[in-house]
């Protein structure tokens, strides 16, 4: 075999084990301890982040439904709050006195523009009335809390199956 064809040879072999080398330095154990602690570490604010959101949203709809306006209205971010004092128990407020909420479930948490964006069907009854709504709260933290930051009509499908 020649000098050329060894050399040939060589770059071939060093291609082919190009992509298993490169495929070892995005592994999370090779970034942090051997435990792969870094990988945790990272999905650390993440999941704490859709946790506060989640129970945020829950403690607001529980209100809701047991329809304690003081208990919702502690859900909510400081400059949420003056508007909810006048209009949550208007005629169309989400604690007015002839809505009767049956249901409550939260159906997607995921990252938004804004913060946290946690998906609801809220089941309510007005009168014989019955309606089911999808509401979309947006979650934020503040300092060392998360608060409602927004509440608007809609929400979001299911994820995937497979998260990124």
């Amino acid at each position: 075999m020649g000098q050329q064809h060894r050399r040939v040879v060589t770059a071939a072999v060093a291609l082919a084990l190009l992509p298993v080398a490169l495929t070892a330095c995005g592994d999370d154990k090779s970034a942090g301890s051997a435990d792969g602690s870094a990988s945790a570490t990272q999905q650390a604010p993440a999941q704490e982040a859709a946790t506060k959101s989640r129970e945020r949203v829950q403690a607001y709809l529980e209100a809701l439904a047991a329809r304690d306006v003081a208990a919702g209205r502690s859900q909510l971010c400081a400059p949420l709050q003056a508007a909810f004092d006048t209009a949550a128990t208007g005629p169309n407020g989400d604690f007015a006195d002839h809505f009767t909420v049956s249901r409550a479930t939260i159906t997607d948490v995921r990252t938004g523009p804004r913060g946290q964006e946690v998906s609801a069907s809220i089941t309510v009854a007005a009168g014989s009335e019955t309606a089911t709504r999808a509401l979309l709260f947006t979650v934020t933290r503040t300092g060392a809390d998360w608060c409602i930051a927004g509440e608007a009509q809609g929400g979001n499908s299911a994820q995937p199956a497979g998260t990124p």
